[in-house]
């Protein structure tokens, strides 16, 4: 049986209780389905489940991160007969240790992150790595305690504190919905457009060094508007080992937190004029046509990815800067 899992995430004091509190305690959200409430931190806020709209709300604790298995996972979801899974996470704690005990048939449902706009930026230079795994998955990003002044304020170079704030979300995320919150009954949803650094109306699109890293991310996210697209763009050439001699990876080295989550992001090619010839690791531009099909280097993605059926490879010079960002 599948089992809907309600995920919140943020830091200490970030406004998660109290959400969850007001959630339980409206007819909406809470009908009186037999619910495991996983309690990862306590705060200041308390809960009080005796004005919760149901009772059947059964309450565990997890001390430490590394008490979260899936063995352990599964005798709760026993133990209290659940229908489904409520996890108020610890801000400390990576969300992949989570995913990792989660049982088979447990299923984010939804997952939203709260931030207190107060502290937000500071956390985010402090614990960039941190902040982003908590961006990256959700769905919705909730700004509370946010003053109209103060987000509306520019730095040196003209830029508002909302803009950095959209610009830290948009680095992690383009598809989560960003909320700030002004006071009980003054929410503002965010509107800021997220215009793409190159022109897709276009049938040939030339992607420049600096855009690299949020081209990898749009064709991963929205992979079918850029079937038929021809592309120019440089990256590295990847070759050698099990990948058939006409084949080749193209890709950069992308950061999206810091340093030390720097990976290879790369995309299947497709040339029959021997990519061979180059060596492993070498800069090239291509110019090549994009087909949304199956290939065996996708397989482990269950579905079909884009590949880049290549015209042109030639050897270039290293991409100004070698790492992308956001």
């Amino acid at each position: 049986m599948e089992i809907p899992v309600y995920l919140f995430t943020g830091f200490l004091e970030s406004g998660k209780t109290k959400f969850i509190q007001e959630a339980l305690e409206g007819p909406d959200f809470n009908i009186g389905e037999r619910t495991l409430f996983l309690l990862c931190e306590e705060g200041e806020e308390e809960y009080h489940p005796s004005k919760f709209f149901g009772t059947n709300v059964f309450f565990e604790t997890i001390e430490e991160e590394e008490d979260l298995t899936v063995e352990l996972l599964t005798e709760l979801q026993k133990k209290h007969r659940v229908e489904r899974v409520i996890i108020e996470y610890n801000g400390m704690w990576g969300l992949d240790s989570l995913y990792r005990a989660f049982p088979t048939e447990w299923l984010t449902y939804q997952e939203m992150m709260f931030a207190d706009a107060r502290t937000f930026l500071s956390y985010n230079q402090n614990m960039r790595q941190l902040v982003y795994d908590k961006l990256k998955s959700a769905e919705l990003v909730v700004f509370n305690r946010c003053d109209r002044k103060v987000m509306d304020q520019v730095d040196a170079e003209g830029v508002s504190t909302k803009m950095q704030f959209h610009k830290i979300c948009r680095a992690a995320n383009r598809k989560s919905q960003i909320i700030y919150e002004y006071g009980e009954d003054d929410v503002e949803m965010d509107n800021i457009p997220d215009p793409l650094p190159f022109d897709l109306t276009k049938n040939e699109i030339t992607i420049k060094d600096d855009a690299y890293a949020e081209w990898y991310r749009d064709i991963n996210d929205d992979q079918n508007k850029y079937e038929g697209k021809v592309l120019h763009i440089r990256g590295r050439l990847v070759n050698g080992g099990e990948i058939p001699e006409d084949k080749f990876v193209f890709g950069r080295h992308v950061m999206t937190c810091c340093v030390e989550d720097i990976q290879f992001a790369g995309l299947v090619c497709k040339w029959t004029k021997d990519a061979a010839k180059f060596e492993n690791g070498d800069w090239v531009s291509i110019t090549a046509k994009v087909k949304i099909e199956n290939d065996p280097i996708y397989a482990q993605d269950g579905g079909p990815g884009p590949v880049l059926y290549c015209r042109e490879v030639r050897k270039v010079g290293p991409a100004v800067p070698e790492v992308a960002t956001f």
